[in-house]
């Protein structure tokens, strides 16, 4: 029998201000870099007023991890300072390993409305891989599949593999899953994850149940009960679950739909050091990348492409 995974714990994003002054969503940070593994951090940057993102992430370093750039709505332009540019826009993803050395900027723009929709997920580098070569992973929309399955539900796959259909970003150290699923009301999807992985799901609209049994006192609450009066356990929008280990991940719905994004990974149980924009494995390390950000010698390669 396939064991379906519990919740383990419900957490509800925080308004964070970042960047130029980017007033944007954390789900999740430095606090939880030991329950997250190999993950480090998820921002929602969704917005309808431009004030609220238009200063953007100016130049800044970034050693020893990877980010994760994911648009539903509105672009990010990007360049870093070996000369790479480009736009992420509305349903593109780009995969960033920052490796040895990367010293970007990311300025979102918003759409023709001056709307903005979008999520960055950081993943860490095992200590074998921190001084790897930078490199880009660009994936466009339409290169993005698309399954849709009997009940109506919608599974758009950028990394990993379902039912034989495998997204477009691959060669991941953590062998992650990022999954972007709808499913319609009054519907169940059952969607196998590796044991021992870390897994999770963040809802980016609508409200459905992440849990077989539907009760709301089974799991812990990081932050503010926000059950309804009635006790159902809907997890709703800016809402995400984290899960105990298991061979599955169950989702239902009653009268609404829920979209939600699935990530999972496999956990490097290694230490980490963190300050800012770089994670290495030691204090010392810590250092020396701070040291070379200084003294105009952390980029180590030429170019990215």
């Amino acid at each position: 029998m396939t064991e379906t995974r519990k919740i383990r714990k419900v957490f509800k994003s925080k308004t964070t201000l970042e960047g130029a002054g980017v007033l944007l969503k954390r789900v999740f940070g430095f606090s939880e870099v030991l329950l997250f593994d190999p993950f480090l951090l998820l921002d929602d940057f969704s917005s309808d007023n431009p004030e609220h993102f238009i200063r953007g992430f100016p130049w800044h370093p970034h050693r020893g991890i990877e980010t994760i750039t994911y648009m539903l709505r509105g672009k990010v332009e990007h360049g870093d300072s070996i000369g790479n540019e480009g736009i992420i826009d509305s349903g593109d993803v780009q995969w960033m390993t920052a490796g040895s050395g990367i010293i970007h900027q990311e300025m979102p723009k918003g759409d023709g409305k001056g709307r903005l929709k979008g999520f960055q997920l950081w993943a860490n580098l095992p200590a074998k891989n921190k001084m790897m070569d930078p490199r880009y992973q660009e994936i466009k929309s339409a290169q993005i599949p698309e399954l849709v399955l009997e009940n109506g539900i919608r599974i758009r796959i950028i990394c990993g593999m379902v039912n034989e259909t495998k997204g477009p970003v691959c060669d991941i150290v953590v062998d992650p899953q990022y999954l972007d699923i709808t499913v319609p009301p009054h519907a169940e999807y059952a969607h196998l994850t590796d044991r021992g992985y870390t897994v999770f799901a963040y809802v980016v609209d609508g409200e459905g149940y992440f849990c077989k049994e539907k009760n709301p006192f089974s799991y812990e609450v990081a932050g503010a009960n926000y059950f309804d009066m009635e006790r159902k356990p809907f997890v709703n929008r800016e809402t995400l679950v984290f899960f105990h280990d298991g061979e599955q991940v169950l989702v239902s719905t009653e009268d609404k739909p829920v979209r939600f994004l699935l990530i999972s990974g496999k956990p490097l149980n290694e230490p980490v050091a963190w300050y800012g924009p770089i994670v290495m494995n030691t204090e010392d390390e810590l250092r020396i990348a701070f040291q070379e950000y200084q003294d105009g010698t952390f980029i180590k390669k030429d170019r990215t492409h």
